[in-house]
């Protein structure tokens, strides 16, 4: 189905908050790979599904070593994990060394994204520097997303890499490559932020176009974390996500020509993808246990911290609640059961009508 990167140039501008909130709200069965070059932390800030540590054994470098032997695109769901929440996941590299060992494994791994059956795929790239192997990505992208702040430093760096992208695009044989920019603000001045990026996109003839933008909600983040309890849809982080989410999927062409996947212009709706590929229901979340003398709602913490994966899970003795990720309403991983149907999307106790 389709693949979606999204990367940043520098500073800290919110890639993995930005993914992680547009693959739990997409509207459409999703998978979210981790595939900052780096090292991501995903292992690091969730639980599983089961409540235990997810493996930092099983993800993109286990997929690495598979692929040595050939690999079907159907087979990427064996190396994948399931958040607690329901949302799939590919866990990257730890760190730099690692994804220095991945070598030519990017062109094949775009390959394979794109091509996975039964789901789109949302590609973490992390923070992107001098053309490299995370850009062998972009010819099977359906869409690059590049998130960006509003600050004048931010937006000349995002020109700069606008146009290096759409290069290293066009030296890979994808011609015609634009990218779409998420910016990041306050929600006061969210649209106002937008429009300004655009404006300064088209002065300087950036190949690129703004599609929308993302609330800086650190409370809403630290929800999505697990690390508060309430209502995770009523955050501007979720609700502002879900808009550009789904803007983002109902532009996403439904076919390929001599060019590659191409990206529709903002708000023209493809008929072809909305008809083809409908969101299956959501399975309806059970309703976390918290500890006694704690309630549901408010400021109080309910969530164990999240450990690595080599030191043992907190031994506080009350049950740990599963983090409020939305369900992703994508294919269940081998290991994992199907999702229940028959419930409406936006079921669960983290989501209001």
């Amino acid at each position: 189905m389709a693949l979606i990167v999204i990367a940043a140039d520098k500073g800290a501008p919110g890639v993995t908050t930005t993914a992680l909130a547009l693959a739990a709200v997409w509207p459409r069965p999703v998978l979210l790979a981790e595939c900052d070059p780096s090292g991501g932390d995903l292992v690091y800030r969730f639980p599983a599904a089961d409540g235990s540590a997810l493996d930092p054994r099983r993800g993109l470098l286990t997929l690495a070593v598979a692929a040595r032997r050939g690999l079907q695109p159907r087979q990427l769901w064996e190396h994948t994990q399931k958040l607690s929440g329901g949302l799939d996941v590919l866990t990257g590299v730890i760190n730099a060394e690692q994804g220095a060992s991945l070598g030519a494994l990017w062109g094949p791994l775009g390959d394979l994204f794109a091509a996975l059956p039964g789901g789109d795929v949302i590609a973490d790239c992390g923070r992107l520097g001098v053309d490299g192997r995370p850009y062998d990505l972009f010819p099977r992208a359906s869409a690059v997303l590049l998130v960006t702040r509003p600050n004048p430093g931010d937006v000349i760096r995002l020109r700069d890499r606008a146009a290096a992208v759409t290069a290293a695009a066009n030296a890979r044989g994808r011609r015609g490559l634009t990218p779409a920019v998420v910016v990041i603000a306050e929600q006061r001045t969210l649209r106002a932020a937008a429009a300004e990026v655009g404006h300064a996109l088209a002065q300087g003839n950036v190949p690129a176009t703004v599609l929308g933008g993302i609330a800086a909600d650190d409370k809403g983040a630290e929800l999505m974390l697990g690390q508060w309890a309430g209502k995770l849809d009523k955050t501007m982080l979720i609700r502002t996500a879900r808009e550009t989410a789904q803007q983002l999927a109902a532009s996403l062409a439904g076919a390929r020509d001599d060019t590659g996947p191409q990206l529709a212009p903002p708000g023209q709706q493809n008929p072809a993808t909305t008809q083809q590929h409908q969101a299956p229901p959501r399975p309806k979340q059970q309703a976390p246990t918290y500890p006694p003398g704690q309630q549901r709602g408010g400021n109080g913490r309910h969530a164990a911290p999240m450990q690595p994966a080599p030191v043992p899970a907190s031994p506080v003795p009350a049950p740990v609640p599963a983090s409020p990720v939305p369900a992703s309403p994508g294919p269940a991983s081998p290991a994992q059961p199907a999702p229940a149907a028959g419930h409406e999307a936006g079921d669960g106790p983290w989501t209001t009508a």
